[in-house]
């Protein structure tokens, strides 16, 4: 039913609001559960706001995102500035730092079944409308891929991504400590994975698996 080998003009214009609210709120939801949990930095920064202006990364958000568009990689993920936590206002900061840290991907994952949703009613919409009802459609099924991907991306147990994060606090002492000192590679851990095609090895299977569940739940093929 989606075919997204769209002209690329067509293609950024349908993509702008899902990018933008899956990596904003993906944010907002660490500032969120860190609020709710003791830990009130994110809110005293005005980091707890829909506004994107306030998340953007100009390499994360626009330029990265954008690049691979262009180049049709089917491969598309960025991310926005980090929200910042204070971990010692948290009520318990080992299990506090796994709630917010597990906030962000939850989040996408309802993100996915709310654009899939919109997909959904845009095919319920008269052919009278098809001028209003073909757009939204892409957009709500750009809405799902790019949750699930930022979702699923973010789930690797690699610090400084979130699943790294989490991992870190459910793991032993010792192995967590471990864990966590590997966070200042991760970045160049990330690029080697992208540069050796390993990364989409690793995240395409759960990819596919929760795309195909969103979209079941909804209706769409």
């Amino acid at each position: 039913m989606l075919d997204f080998n769209l002209p690329v003009p067509q293609l950024i214009a349908v993509s702008i609001l899902p990018v933008l609210f899956a990596i904003t709120v993906h944010e907002v939801a660490h500032g969120w559960a860190a609020k709710h949990l003791g830990d009130p930095t994110a809110q005293r920064l005005g980091r707890l706001t829909l506004n994107p202006i306030k998340h953007v990364d100009p390499v994360g958000t626009i330029l990265v995102p954008g690049l691979l568009l262009l180049l049709k990689t089917g491969f598309v993920f960025g991310w926005a500035k980090p929200v910042p936590v204070t971990w010692s206002n948290l009520r318990h900061p080992r299990r506090d730092m796994v709630l917010v840290a597990a906030a962000g991907p939850a989040a996408n994952l309802l993100m996915a079944f709310l654009w899939g949703a919109l997909a959904k009613v845009a095919t319920l919409m008269p052919e009278t409308a098809r001028w209003a009802a073909e757009p939204l459609l892409y957009m709500g099924g750009l809405g799902v891929l790019f949750n699930v991907l930022l979702m699923v991306f973010n789930l690797l147990p690699l610090p400084p991504l979130d699943g790294g994060r989490v991992a870190v606090g459910l793991l032993p002492g010792r192995w967590g400590w471990a864990l966590s000192r590997v966070e200042p590679y991760g970045f160049f851990v990330l690029i080697g994975l992208m540069v050796t095609g390993l990364l989409w090895f690793l995240i395409s299977p759960l990819q596919r698996a929760v795309t195909k569940l969103v979209f079941t739940v909804v209706g769409l093929s």
